[in-house]
């Protein structure tokens, strides 16, 4: 049972968590009795604790609901730009706390809950995550919705309500178990469903060229059900929505060829177009091409821009009737992101209906597509571009793929007319590749069809225009731009670590909270002993916090004075969980041959999933685990090294150790990550970074200081003049005693003593054919951690860089970026404007 604050307590997280006025208290009990009794249909004497969650789940979204009316109905009436975010994947994580305190709703709540005798945290945890997404794609989807409601845009997130999201991740024996997310099983309070909205979308059919025009015929029809869900801006009554789409059979689906006999058949075959929405597909960074997925890419896109283009010509709110029929006006008022390529399908699609619909001219309907779409690029790892066979898009969406031969055939004409005589040039920039089975470029296509690209960092952003899309950038340079990816601080902040929030609101007051840009005040109180001594015990405090948190679940003791050195991603080779392997066996080894030096104690804390046919990534889990197994067993290395596996990593999970961390792992070879959003909520929260100049790292460096960072290894020049040379492991193995040594420990067997050679896969690949270049950073990596621990020893200087990094954190507010966005590529203009709360008088 959470104790209630003292009042000084309650005065100090006044500004941060809202206020507890009696009438709004009193309320918010009524609420939720009224709910547990009329909605839950229980009493007190046999409600769960689900019941009290569901009954405050829907007492809150109460709140949002008036609000949420009066937004639409003020865009109704304003008639602004929309933008629409198209997404495979949102990655919102939980929504009750996050809704309290975007509404100020935190301290009554909290009060109304101790008053019912409730602990707020116990129903807090009884809420699933909205697993939606992968990593840091789909989380990124889910700030940008936080951060367009908090600027006042009019914008929609359209996206696919997956009934399995990304899968629950269980380490059984130190390997990766995969089982369903089934989120939906209780229900979902947050969301509602709008039949009436329900649109039909098309797939497979054949095309007929007719004297009327283009008709694509005999297709098979699913019908996209949408869901809405509330999406609060930070205390100014703004209340977006998010729209997901479910898959639903036609009533008469199978039986119109009905055969004799065949009728229940034909209705458990509905489950085949039901499960268009049935599962995300877990992988990151990587592209499968299968047909469901690419149903799932169309179904999102079809359904999405029916909905986009009936808003766009209804006449009046709610309304079925059309006024505005020049479609011509399109760009000025809406725009369209595209988030990565898996909505790439909307640029033929709108083509399919400005031409085949709309009867509108090739030329017409082009301009109107290009100038309303824009595409963002999240990587340049050449396994994750999306590159779909001819023969599967011929049969799926046939009149789709003359669309996009068109398309090609009027860009390559551009080209040829741009360079003449280069047929090298025209066949790099086809958006089909030929060769024995062609494919789809879905990348090019969207470069091609939009009017503004984008990559997530100003590095990356260098390194497509220098690279992957070199061709593209020479014929159209003012398309490429950068948005360097941000994190939302309401979730990232105020509400994972209300401490160092208030902490931070004490010294400049709250308003950073809407401007993240205003911690870079704190840069005056880095030598203020007061706040250097409330830093460091926000940090200890969630890391006492965190300690009991993994003893309470996991059973593992740690040691809350040691460093908290974490790691915490999806599992890749190229984000290089493995070097850091090699440093925890390095340690190890160092700790075992000089056991009584005063070593800095270290907990090295790695997690995250591993996509479930990705065997390399699923080795490192066993590795990881495996390591940890033989360290935190040896009595001669104590509580000075602990190596955990934070299993089932995800945004709740992130949510906890992130605020609880001292040392942020970052430590990808130089131009594979493209940003990391990661690194920016570790810097938010308190943490130092150890990292490679890559992605955002860069941009983090030069915002902290340089000084302030623990930067390490090649740079990207480094690694390109390596691959001219070729990289030689052999060469670092034989060289580096302590390298030698950690791997022939893998090899021969230390950490598998039942399956010596279980490892020999990592071994070869490490040594023969490692793309990632583990052993050409190893030995400036462990001189790096050999600074860390050194610093960490000093407390006061180690918290004094910690404040410097955060006050360089404002430039990595997801409100920066999506301010860019709107002013460079939809043009738009953000607002800090406050709207009529619904119970003002208008």
């Amino acid at each position: 049972m959470a104790k209630p604050l003292t009042d000084q307590d309650k005065r100090k997280q006044i500004s941060v968590r809202g206020l507890a006025g009696v009438e709004n208290v009193s309320d918010l009990k009524t609420n939720f009795n009224r709910h547990l009794h009329f909605t839950l249909v229980k009493d007190r004497n046999v409600a769960t604790k689900r019941d009290y969650y569901f009954a405050l789940a829907n007492t809150v979204r109460d709140y949002l609901v008036g609000r949420w009316i009066r937004t639409q109905q003020h865009y109704y009436e304003k008639d602004p730009k929309r933008v629409y975010y198209l997404s495979l994947e949102f990655y919102m994580g939980r929504t009750l706390q996050n809704t309290m305190v975007n509404l100020a709703l935190e301290n009554a709540c909290d009060e109304a809950t101790y008053q019912l005798g409730l602990d707020m945290e116990e129903l807090q945890d009884m809420e699933e995550d909205a697993g939606l997404g992968n990593g840091g794609l789909g989380r990124l989807a889910a700030c940008f919705l936080d951060s367009m409601a908090s600027l006042g845009l009019a914008a929609y997130g359209y996206g696919i309500r997956y009934e399995f999201g990304i899968f629950n991740q269980k380490i059984v024996e130190g390997w990766q178990v995969e089982e369903a997310d089934d989120w939906l099983r209780y229900g979902n309070p947050w969301e509602k469903a709008r039949p009436e909205y329900m649109r039909p979308v098309h797939f497979y059919g054949r095309v007929e060229h007719t004297d009327e025009g283009v008709k694509w015929v005999d297709t098979q029809v699913v019908l996209a059900l949408p869901y809405d869900t509330p999406i609060p801006g930070y205390r100014n009554n703004i209340v977006n929505t998010m729209r997901l789409w479910s898959a639903k059979a036609p009533c008469d689906f199978n039986l119109k060829d009905f055969n004799v006999g065949g009728y229940i058949q034909a209705v458990l075959d509905r489950n085949l177009a039901e499960n268009i929405s049935r599962v995300l597909y877990p992988n990151d960074n990587f592209f499968e091409g299968k047909e469901l997925r690419l149903k799932q890419e169309y179904f999102v896109v079809a359904a999405t821009l029916q909905d986009i283009i009936r808003r766009f010509k209804a006449s009046k709110f709610g309304s079925t009737e059309f006024v505005r029929l020049d479609l011509s006006t399109l760009p000025d008022k809406v725009a369209i992101q595209l988030n990565d390529t898996h909505p790439a399908l909307a640029i033929p699609e709108l083509m399919r209906i400005l031409v085949d619909v709309e009867k509108l001219t090739w030329a017409t309907a082009w301009d109107i597509v290009v100038r309303t779409c824009a595409y963002t690029n999240h990587t340049v790892l050449p396994e994750a571009l999306e590159r779909w066979p001819v023969d599967l898009f011929q049969n799926l969406l046939p009149r789709h793929l003359e669309i996009i031969y068109e398309i090609n055939r009027r860009h390559l004409e551009r080209i040829a007319k741009l360079f003449p005589g280069d047929l090298d040039r025209l066949r790099r920039m086809s958006l089909v590749e030929e060769g024995d089975d062609k494919k789809i470029n879905m990348a090019h296509l969207c470069i091609v069809g939009s009017h503004a690209v984008n990559g997530v960092a100003r590095l990356h952003s260098e390194i497509i225009k220098d690279t992957v899309f070199k061709d593209f950038y020479e014929a159209d340079p003012e398309k490429f731009q950068n948005k360097t990816n941000g994190i939302t601080p309401r979730r990232w902040l105020v509400m994972c670590n209300p401490g160092l929030a208030e902490v931070i609101a004490e010294r400049i007051g709250e308003d950073y909270i809407r401007d993240l840009d205003q911690l870079k005040n704190l840069l005056d109180f880095v030598d203020d002993d007061a706040l250097i001594r409330d830093v460091a015990k926000v940090k200890q405090e969630n890391k006492m916090k965190f300690a009991a948190h993994l003893e309470e679940q996991y059973k593992v003791k740690i040691n809350p004075n040691s460093m908290f050195d974490v790691q915490v991603k999806r599992i890749h080779e190229y984000k290089r969980q493995l070097l850091n392997c090699l440093h925890i066996i390095t340690l190890y080894n160092r700790i075992k041959k000089e056991p009584n030096k005063s070593w800095t104690p270290r907990t090295v804390m790695i997690g995250g999933k591993a996509a479930p046919g990705y065997h390399t990534a699923k080795m490192i889990i066993k590795l990881i685990t495996s390591i940890g197994d033989i360290v935190n067993d040896d009595p001669v290395v104590g509580d000075r090294l602990k190596v955990i596996y934070l299993e089932n990593y995800r945004v709740t999970l992130a949510e906890k150790v992130i605020p609880a961390s001292d040392l942020s792992e970052q430590i990808s070879t130089a131009g594979t990550e493209a940003s990391g959003t990661g690194n920016m909520k570790f810097m938010l929260n308190g943490a130092l970074t150890i990292g490679t100049m890559d992605g955002a790292n860069v941009e983090m460096a030069e915002e902290a200081g340089e000084e302030n960072l623990f930067i390490f290894g090649m740079r990207v020049p480094d690694v390109k003049a390596m691959d001219k040379k070729g990289y030689d492991a052999a060469s670092y193995y034989n060289r580096i005693p302590e390298l030698k040594q950690a791997m022939d420990q893998i090899s021969g067997g230390l950490f598998s003593p039942s399956q010596p050679d279980l490892f020999k896969d990592l071994v070869n690949m490490l040594m023969h054919h490692d793309r990632f270049k583990v052993f050409a950073d190893y030995e400036a990596y462990i001189k790096c951690q050999e600074k860390v621990s050194a610093l960490y020893k000093d407390p006061k200087e180690w918290t004094k860089m910690v404040i410097h990094n955060i006050a360089g954190c404002g430039k990595f507010s997801s409100d920066r970026t999506i301010s860019q966005y709107a002013r460079e590529i939809w043009g738009m203009e953000p607002s800090l404007e406050k709207i009529a709360a619904p119970d003002d008088p208008r």
